[in-house]
């Protein structure tokens, strides 16, 4: 026997007749007797007062005065003659305050004075009934036939169906709208509508047929010592089935157990999975076996016992003490709902306790759910864990480490069940003592940690919550002033939980943190790395210090990076990542696990700190920016520091990097450099030229056609960006070397005549002057909304036409620019220049036209030339005439120079032959152009013709007025009225109308444009 559920007591003795039914109505019983009577008993008053003969307080049933007593019951009434033959079985209806008794027929008698209500002749010779009391539906079997009666609500029933069944019924009942019926050897579910049978399983060899109704419309079948539950269909349910000890004669339900009445005794078993035994009663000859309100009634031969439940607090009590903690917490839920407070009491208690017997037991997972269940603090389950450090805001009472064993008897008893209620006779192995030696004993096994990972997850999310919560609203009181200190020191206190030099006052963010610290540990303990990582990424209360020392002596570097990233620490983060890429190069080939740690990292780290930090970010960038730059140029770029700051602190703390930052910089956003940092990065590319041109000429190893890398930099700097300052880079090239930059730099002064005669005379690359001619072209033509000037390529053919003299003036020019650089010699236009000469060689040629020297070059400091003067080149150096690069000029850039003015520039010795590659396209498009204007004016001549016609016609357009003709305007007639006819010939009106109607227009439209 686990424990008593029913205390059993002997309510009558000695019957004179053997009895053959029971019932109980109220405090009453009622015996149906071998001879046909009806005997009533009721509780014997006169040697017990009315407060000693009640039965306890059951907890199952609020006891009332109508229940049966644990007193001596005497005969008070004796129906003698009852029924002509014994009573099979009787029931007392009590929603109708009838009584049903079954003998030679089916009868029905009103209670308390047994009146006839009515008696069934159809069902003489039935022997077994059921009654549906929702519905008021009485079936019974007689012979081979199922009669359904309903209670009519008076006096009388009415006949519902009869159907035909194979074989007599030997057990039958109701189940929902459906019977079960027990024939021969097997269970058959009739429908109550038409009768149709459906077979569920065969019964037992050894036990007829048995059929019990559970409360919840189910049924629980007999099968020899096995009760089967199936469902109002008769399909099995995954209940399962109860064994008995034998095969049971009756079976009553009154929850939370299961009542059989078994041959030698009474068998009582409980009702969850898997149906264990509870108590055993030895009865012998017990024949009939009822339920009442408040207790179980069994009838002898010539007795009857009544069974009374022992109190739930006093069978929790007897269950705890056994061990039996499952069937304790299931009692627990039957504890009646206005003791809520003491029901949650006792669950934790018994939660707690069979934690800790599963926990002894190895049980970990199964223990951490009911220490979950008892709502126990954290720390209380973390002291079984003596291993794991907890922070120092933790520290947990002594009194706290140990169980409270201490339970009020008078609580858990809810009566007097004769049982103690002092809880010292529990097992001594959870005293303190033995407790605190097996907490030493155990070991920090994987099955432990990982149980304590599932208890702390699950209560994470509440007691995150509540922390979240705390800190919120002390931002918020923050906010409105509430608090005198600064917003900034509530936000570190969270920021810097568990370091030891802030200490946090919240009881919420003390358990976080306390969870959070425990379960880091216990993750990293399981070799559970990945979802470690994971805690740190979300919100959390790690304590630092403690999470630090452990990370760090189990190498978990990704993860101790987190927890200094969660807790702004981003210095330290940085220095330990960059600590562990220095590691990682220089034990590659050992295979060594930091190497996964690379430049990048810290690049990836610095990225979302570059708003909020930029300094930082420029620290610790100058470590990887020479092994990674471009990736560091465009964590600059992409975290929109400013490019002045970023250059200033490389200038000061890597300025061999500079460079590399402003020209990848150019490249990644040409636009968003500023002037200076331009200016400023071709003064160091210049810089570094000037230094390997100086190296190079005390050598005497200079070659103007030599170009370094950094070189072709500064050229492509000079020629592509617009930012820098040309005149204070042309004072520090020198004279007699880099002509090609200073070419570039005279260009962005418009210095054009200069920057040719270098590509000419000192570089000797005519392609590289032809190319310059082509841009200047192209930029004016933009600048001046496509009128073109071919002015530069005049210039073009005047270097190569007169050598000597252009050499000469570029060495004067560029001697005062250098030592004199004035503003109005910077602002010298080539356009202004070239259209000077221009003007002046065509004055010249139209003054000694017809003479025999046709040459004339245009120069910028010369009013004019005579014949002498053209012709002293060609007698003195003709040879010097670059007359190729003329021709070619002029053959590949024929449409953008003009005709005239290049014929009139050109030596008299030049052959009209060689400027047919000149004059060809030339004339042809002339000529083309001619033709289409001819085209244009014949068109134009054509159209006015034609506009002249239709105004002819409109003028001889007539309107006849007729006496019928009316104004549109004032819809009055026209008559002899002047008139006037709109456009479309067909609207005439007034004149006087028309002229009003435009001066209202003209009014109307001044108004608007006021209110405008």
């Amino acid at each position: 026997m686990v424990h008593s559920a029913y205390d059993s007591f002997e309510l009558l003795t000695d019957c004179p007749t053997k009895i053959e039914a029971v019932e109980s109505y109220g405090t009453k019983l009622l015996l149906g007797c071998l001879d046909g009577s009806l005997r009533i008993y009721g509780p014997d008053t006169s040697g017990s007062s009315p407060s000693s003969d009640r039965s306890p307080p059951s907890d199952f049933h609020a006891p009332t005065s109508s229940d049966l007593r644990r007193a001596p019951y005497v005969l008070e009434r004796n129906v003698v003659g009852f029924s002509k033959k014994p009573l099979i079985s009787m029931e007392v209806l009590d929603s109708r305050e009838l009584l049903l008794s079954l003998s030679e027929s089916i009868s029905f008698h009103r209670l308390p004075n047994l009146e006839t209500v009515a008696m069934l002749t159809k069902a003489k010779g039935a022997n077994v009934y059921s009654w549906d009391d929702r519905r008021g539906f009485l079936c019974f079997a007689r012979q081979k036939k199922v009669c359904i009666f309903r209670h009519d609500g008076g006096r009388g029933f009415v006949e519902v169906k009869e159907f035909g069944v194979p074989d007599t019924v030997k057990s039958m009942s109701w189940c929902g709208e459906n019977i079960c019926l027990g024939i021969r050897r097997e269970y058959t579910i009739m429908n109550s509508s038409n009768g149709a049978l459906a077979e569920v399983f065969p019964c037992g060899r050894l036990a007829p047929p048995l059929v019990i109704s559970l409360p919840t419309s189910e049924l629980i079948l007999g099968k020899d010592n096995i009760g089967v539950f199936v469902d109002q269909t008769g399909k099995l349910l995954p209940e399962g089935r109860i064994c008995w000890s034998e095969a049971p004669q009756e079976v009553i339900i009154q929850k939370p157990y299961a009542i059989g009445l078994l041959p030698r005794y009474l068998e009582i078993r409980s009702l969850r999975v898997p149906y264990p035994l509870i108590q055993t009663v030895v009865l012998r000859n017990a024949r009939h076996l009822i339920q009442s309100n408040s207790a179980i009634v069994v009838a002898l031969d010539n007795s009857v016992f009544g069974f009374f439940p022992v109190p739930l607090g006093a069978q929790i009590v007897q269950l705890t003490a056994s061990g039996n903690f499952e069937e304790a917490l299931a009692l627990c839920k039957l504890l009646p709902p206005e003791d809520s407070n003491l029901r949650a009491a006792k669950e934790a208690s018994i939660h707690m306790r069979y934690a800790h017997c599963l926990f002894e037991n190895g049980s970990y997972e199964e223990a951490m759910e009911h220490f979950l269940a008892s709502q126990v603090d954290i720390t209380y389950v973390l002291s079984l864990y003596p291993s794991i450090i907890l922070p120092k805001t933790a520290a947990i009472p002594e009194h706290e480490k140990s169980v409270d064993m201490s339970w009020d008897g008078a609580h858990l008893s809810r009566g007097s069940s004769g049982l103690s209620d002092d809880m010292e006779s529990l097992p001594t192995h959870l005293q303190e003592s033995e407790e605190n030696e097996a907490l030493e004993s155990i070991k920090m096994n994987h099955n432990t940690l990982m149980a304590l990972i599932k208890f702390l997850q699950k209560k994470r999310s509440s007691i995150i919550e509540k922390a979240a919560a705390e800190g919120t609203e002390e931002i918020v009181l923050d906010a409105v002033g509430d608090n005198f200190g600064p917003h900034d020191s509530s936000r570190f206190k969270r920021l810097n939980k568990g370091r030891g030099s802030t200490p946090i006052s919240s009881g919420a963010r003390d358990m976080a943190a306390i969870l959070d610290t425990t379960l880091l540990q216990a993750l990293l303990l399981t070799g559970q790395s990945s979802t470690a990582l994971e805690l740190l990424k979300g919100l959390n209360y790690c304590d630092v210090k403690i999470s630090e020392e452990i990370l760090q002596k189990r190498n978990q570097y990704a993860t101790l990076l987190e927890l200094y990233k969660c807790n702004l620490m981003h210095r330290e983060a940085l220095k330990m990542l960059h600590q562990l890429v220095e590691e990682s190069k220089s034990n590659q080939s050992h295979g060594d696990p930091t190497k996964k740690f690379k430049p990048e990292s810290i690049i990836e780290y610095l990225k979302p700190l570059c708003g909020t930090d930029p300094m930082l970010v420029l620290e610790f960038a100058m470590l990887v920016l020479e092994s990674c730059p471009t990736q560091t140029i465009e964590l600059f770029l992409s975290g929109n520091i400013q490019a002045d700051l970023v250059n200033s602190y490389l200038k000061k703390h890597a300025p061999n990097m500079q460079a590399t930052y402003l020209e990848l910089m150019l490249a990644m956003n040409e636009t968003g450099i500023s002037g200076n940092l331009q200016n400023e990065m071709v003064q160091i590319y210049l810089s570094e030229i000037l230094d390997w041109y100086a190296e190079l000429s005390a050598q005497k190893k200079w070659d103007e056609k030599t170009y370094t890398p950094t070189r072709k930099k500064l050229l492509s700097a000079l020629d592509s960006i617009s930012g820098y300052s040309p005149e204070a880079l042309v004072k520090r090239l020198p004279l007699d070397a880099l002509y090609e930059e200073r070419a570039i730099l005279l260009g962005k002064m418009n210095q054009h005549e200069l920057a040719l005669s270098l590509y000419v005379h000192k570089l000797h690359v005519p392609d590289l002057a032809l190319s310059y001619c082509d841009r200047v072209y192209e930029n004016t033509l933009l600048q001046q909304a496509g009128k073109s000037s071919g002015n530069i390529y005049l210039s073009l053919l005047q270097i190569y036409l007169n050598p000597r003299k252009t050499t000469k003036n570029f060495e004067k020019r560029i001697s005062n620019l250098v030592s004199y650089p004035s503003n109005n010699l910077s602002k010298v236009s080539s356009g202004s220049s070239v259209k000077a000469k221009v003007s002046r060689a065509i004055k010249k040629i139209a003054a000694i036209e017809g003479a025999e020297d046709m040459k004339m070059i245009a120069s910028g400091t010369d009013s004019g030339r005579s014949d002498g003067d053209g012709d002293e080149p060609c007698e003195e150096g003709g040879s010097n005439i670059m007359l190729d690069e003329v021709l070619d000029l002029l053959s590949k850039r024929w449409d953008r120079i003009n005709g005239a003015q290049a014929l009139r520039l050109l030596p008299k010795e030049t052959k009209l032959q060689n400027l047919l590659p000149f004059l060809g396209p030339l004339v042809r498009k002339s000529s083309e152009a001619y033709r289409n204007y001819s085209v244009i004016k014949s068109l134009r001549q054509s159209e006015n013709l034609q506009v002249k016609d239709e105004l002819y016609s409109q003028r001889t357009a007539v309107v006849k007025i007729t006496s019928d003709s009316m104004c549109s305007l004032c819809n009055k007639k026209i008559g002899t009225s002047v008139f006037a006819v709109y456009p479309n010939g067909k609207t005439i009106v007034h004149f006087v109308c028309f002229k009003d109607s435009q001066s209202m227009k003209a009014v109307a439209k001044t108004s608007t444009l006021r209110k405008r």
